[in-house]
């Protein structure tokens, strides 16, 4: 007689479940790894294209952000990356969820609402940009005060646009809770979400929070 040999049911039932809750538990973290990861190199891509589209400005109009007048007119905001970027679509104020407020006076530059004067531009990677059209000459400003934020302009990167999680980059908590806006010593990101605030001037876009340049300059 020969003999065979195999597994019977049950032990392929029970493999089976135990592969199943492997994959149950460790998915989630996969997938948030993946996301951050599609997340970083969007929001390094559209800190560059954003910075490029200025400097061509210069090369074509011979005006940069701190050139700048409030509207929708040459030489405005608008006009600048409107004409400098892959443009499908722009939307001003608009609903909530369409759009986030990026206002200039300090500690409250930012909200999550629409606003009259905000301007929401959509690439054709499915980037928005927002920003407040009233914004205008942007500047990093004189010796004296250059480093002062009112000198800045501000607005917002969304990677995916309208889509899920809509949701602004933080720090990974320490022991004390902390805003998105506070300014963190040691920032971690280790779950990049799809928004970023932004400050911008001159020829130059960067980050406005500590998430923003944790993510942008390496941090995990």
């Amino acid at each position: 007689m020969t003999k065979r040999f195999g597994f019977t049911l049950a032990e392929v039932l029970i493999t089976l479940g135990i592969i199943g809750v492997v994959a149950a538990m460790t998915m989630p973290t996969l997938m948030n790894s993946t996301n951050g990861a599609q997340y970083k190199t969007a929001y390094k891509k559209a800190l560059s294209v954003l910075s490029q589209a200025v400097v061509l400005n210069v090369a074509l109009d011979d005006y940069d952000l701190s050139q700048t007048s409030a509207g929708t007119v040459s030489p405005s905001i608008y006009k600048l990356f409107y004409e400098r970027m892959n443009v499908v679509n722009d939307v001003k104020g608009g609903e909530a969820g369409e759009g986030w407020v990026a206002q200039n006076e300090p500690l409250a530059k930012f909200g999550n609402s629409a606003a009259t004067n905000n301007y929401t531009l959509f690439f054709n990677d499915g980037i928005t940009f927002v920003f407040d059209s009233t914004n205008s000459e942007c500047t990093e400003g004189t010796e004296a005060n250059k480093y002062e934020d009112e000198n800045f302009c501000y607005g917002f990167i969304d990677i995916n646009g309208s889509k899920h999680p809509n949701k602004i980059v933080t720090c990974n908590k320490t022991d004390s809770e902390h805003k998105w806006n506070d300014k963190v010593e040691n920032c971690t990101v280790s779950n990049p979400t799809d928004i970023y605030p932004v400050k911008f001037y001159d020829q130059t876009v960067l980050p406005y929070t500590s998430a923003g340049e944790a993510v942008l300059y390496g941090g995990n």
